[in-house]
């Protein structure tokens, strides 16, 4: 076998490997490793940008949170570093906090390092509270709008809180959001048991039950259909979108999905409908797909999901950037930039501001005292030359009795030494 083909093949299984896909058979592997490598092999470099700023992003607000939850709003730096295992990452803590100094305050203390936030962090954590109080109506419609998506109107807690704040859910939006609206939410536990606690939509409001693409349709005065977020110059997807989206319509809200079969076109369009809807619902526009498929039961979602993303690269762009899958909604990119950006973004966003001015001026500081570390280098090693220099100029006087007369530091006798070197050539120096 040729040496690319055996490259293609370890790639292939390399990626496979990752798959959060469980096969019950080689044959079922084969299949979906041919469409996974097709399809996942064109990377999105501006959208890849828009995943590695945010991953610093998300790391530093868990640390963030954490040290809110802490006894008066300090962390031990030991302590950090425990969690480090549960934030994917490597290293020292107290070097990470350090590249941050506009959002974490690091000092000494008997000993140990503590770490808190900063003033003009602490300030920004009261304004993102203040918006969060201002957007709880829009909150309020995005979980009914979710329980209105699930089969029985009712969504498990523990599942729920992995997404909250993708849909921008305060941390304790339970005691905090539910006792107000209980004309709308309502907490069940049927089992008993803490993991089956549910919260379950009270009431119908139709006007709510109406995803975004009917909405820009309805504003249209055309019939509900996808957008493809790709270039021209993808002609051979261009042709399957279009063959895809010349079907009908099925809302994410639909709820006569027992009527679909698995694996049947509709099955899939109602799918790529409900994620499409998922995802617009979103802050940024993005979420795991293992995640996600953590509600394949309660949204009716297809077992091979990330298969069915894979297929409509016009409308999902899927990553594996940090060995974690990703699904992100194309048409809320422009470039590596978010549109339409809810408030509760721009307000979360001068986080991400400050951590750019605390890096900023870290890189500032540790390129002042690597120069200085530079600079005093070049003088101890300036000094140590002068010293070899004048040592050998000391052993040569005494080895000369003489002294400097007698030598080529003598004028006279510098000049019978040139004489007798260019005695031959027409002009002597």
């Amino acid at each position: 076998m040729h040496r690319a083909g055996k490259m293609v093949i370890k790639k292939f299984f390399r990626e496979i490997s990752r798959a959060p896909v469980i096969f019950s058979s080689p044959a079922k592997l084969l299949i979906f490793g041919r469409s996974f490598s097709l399809l996942s092999s064109q990377k999105d470099p501006a959208l890849e940008l828009s995943l590695s700023r945010s991953r610093r992003w998300i790391v530093n607000n868990q640390i963030k949170n954490i040290i809110l939850r802490h006894p008066n709003q300090v962390v031990p730096i030991w302590f950090l570093q425990k969690k480090f295992k549960t934030l994917d990452l490597q290293g020292k803590a107290l070097n990470w906090v350090k590249k941050y100094p506009c959002c974490f305050e690091v000092y000494l203390e008997n000993g140990d390092y503590y770490c808190r936030l900063t003033k003009q962090m602490m300030s920004l954590v009261d304004e993102e509270e203040s918006v969060q109080d201002e957007q709880e109506p829009v909150i309020v419609e995005r979980l009914a709008k979710l329980l209105l998506m699930s089969s029985n109107r009712k969504l498990n807690v523990l599942k729920l809180n992995e997404l909250k704040r993708n849909f921008g859910f305060p941390d304790d939006f339970l005691v905090r959001i539910l006792p107000k609206y209980p004309e709308m939410f309502r907490l069940v536990n049927y089992s008993g048991r803490h993991s089956s606690m549910e919260i379950e939509l009270v009431s119908w409001n139709p006007a709510l039950a109406v995803s975004v693409i009917e909405t820009l349709a309805k504003e249209r005065k055309s019939e509900p259909s996808f957008t493809c977020s790709l270039p021209l110059s993808w002609v051979k997807t261009w042709v399957k979108f279009h063959e895809f989206n010349a079907t009908p319509y099925i809302s994410p809200y639909n709820m006569n999905v027992r009527d679909f079969m698995e694996g049947s076109h509709e099955m899939e369009k109602r799918a790529v409908g409900l994620v499409h809807e998922l995802l617009s619902l979103m802050l940024w526009k993005k979420a795991s797909i293992m995640k996600l498929a953590h509600f394949r039961r309660e949204f009716k979602l297809p077992e091979k999901l990330n298969v069915i993303l894979l297929k409509h690269p016009g409308i999902f762009y899927v990553s594996n950037k940090y060995q974690s899958y990703t699904v992100l909604l194309r048409e809320g990119y422009n470039g590596s930039e978010l549109m339409n950006k809810d408030p509760l973004v721009i307000a979360k966003e001068k986080f991400g501001d400050l951590m750019q001015e605390g890096l900023h001026e870290f890189n500032r500081r540790q390129h002042a005292v690597n120069l200085e570390k530079k600079k005093n280098k070049d003088m101890v090693l300036l000094r140590s030359s002068n010293n070899g220099s004048r040592g050998t100029a000391k052993a040569s006087e005494q080895d000369d009795p003489k002294g400097k007369q007698g030598t080529l530091y003598d004028p006279k006798e510098r000049e019978r030494f040139y004489k007798d070197l260019f005695e031959d050539d027409e002009t002597p120096p």
